[in-house]
């Protein structure tokens, strides 16, 4: 029985009337990525400053006395845009009537375990979830997946929600997006915010392919190509590729824990430009699905592509040209989409 099953309303100050609370859920919502996450998402540096939320917080049952310590700090924090909170251990409570969910939890990877086996245990998790979706939810719900493998658990859980359009699901590969732009900023000796349009194709893995053949840096007030700021291919096709590749394997071997704080700032962000849309002119990183893409593609994967995002809805920017580098590796990591996909496809049929 929760302790804590009445909701709890943190009334600090009066807010807009022309706003209407929206219902944002998080899962895996005691876990170190929420717990940088969602000060964030309460305090309006998401959905915006003028926008109350109702935060669900869903876990699993042992979590939930933490997730008691997590509700006490968000009502300490006197957020005025934070109307309730509802922690849960049940799909039925977490997705009721929700307008944005965020699927943090998942199945790590243990010692010992196979990736079929990884792959068997995230597949029976996001076919719940992704059920609860259809049954609970509002159809218009926008749906991130960030626990991994992010990209075939997106799959999973879109499949099984059939009521709910497919172009509503994603998955975040913004962080390795946010790592290459820093990579290169840090390179040209600019800030972050001079760097844009890389791109991530492919998979949220070791696989995925970071590439800035269209990506654009601003140096001393002028725009130029990467190629043309870095001065540097082989560093380009080379060790800056491995870099964020393999990026969150260095932050848990020099932190002994996995990304939380680069993590929740990527969910932001592309949670954010969902809302608000991408600026003019520029292009982000997310793992959607694949259908009528104009790169060959296969169709039934969620894949990482360059996005623009209007009105709360994301269009693939499509006809980039791709030299021979980059199709290999957009094939590669294609290839290991496909081989995770019918592999959990198959955990699902049983």
């Amino acid at each position: 029985m929760l302790t804590m099953l009445t909701s709890m309303y943190l009334m600090v100050q009066a807010v807009s009337p022309r706003s209407k609370p929206i219902r944002v859920v998080v899962t895996g919502a005691a876990g170190q990525i929420a717990y940088s996450l969602l000060y964030s998402i309460a305090k309006g540096d998401v959905f915006g400053k003028d926008q109350p939320i109702v935060l669900v917080l869903l876990d699993i049952p042992p979590m939930l006395p933490v997730l008691d310590g997590v509700v006490m700090e968000l009502q300490d924090c006197a957020l005025p845009l934070l109307m309730e909170v509802i922690p849960t251990d049940t799909v039925e409570v977490g997705f009721k009537d929700i307008d944005a969910a965020i699927l943090v939890g998942s199945m790590p990877r243990k010692e010992g375990m196979e990736r079929k086996d990884l792959l068997k245990a995230n597949v029976a998790i996001f076919k719940t979830q992704g059920a609860a979706l259809d049954k609970f939810a509002k159809k218009t719900v926008k749906v991130v997946v960030v626990g991994n493998p992010a990209n075939t658990n997106c799959l999973i859980a879109s499949k099984s929600a059939p009521s709910i359009p497919k172009e509503n699901f994603s998955c975040l590969t913004r962080l390795d997006h946010n790592r290459a732009s820093s990579q290169v900023a840090m390179r040209c000796g600019v800030s972050a915010d001079k760097v844009k349009n890389v791109i991530i194709w492919g998979n949220h893995s070791s696989t995925q392919y970071p590439d800035v053949h269209h990506a654009k840096v601003e140096v001393g007030g002028a725009e130029t190509a990467a190629y043309d700021a870095v001065k540097d291919e082989a560093w380009l096709r080379g060790d800056f590729i491995s870099t964020v590749q393999l990026r969150g394997a260095a932050v848990i071997k020099a932190r002994k824990l996995s990304s939380a704080m680069s993590a929740a700032k990527a969910i932001c962000d592309h949670v954010r430009d969902i809302w608000f849309g991408t600026k003019e002119g520029e292009f982000i990183s997310m793992g959607v699905y694949a259908a009528g893409n104009s790169y060959g593609i296969p169709e039934d994967l969620i894949y990482s592509f360059p996005i623009e995002i209007k009105n709360k809805t994301w269009k693939l920017v499509g006809g980039l040209p791709i030299n021979e580098f980059s199709r290999a590796k957009m094939d590669a990591t294609a290839a290991e989409l496909v081989e995770e996909r019918d592999t959990a496809v198959n955990f699902l049929s049983q």
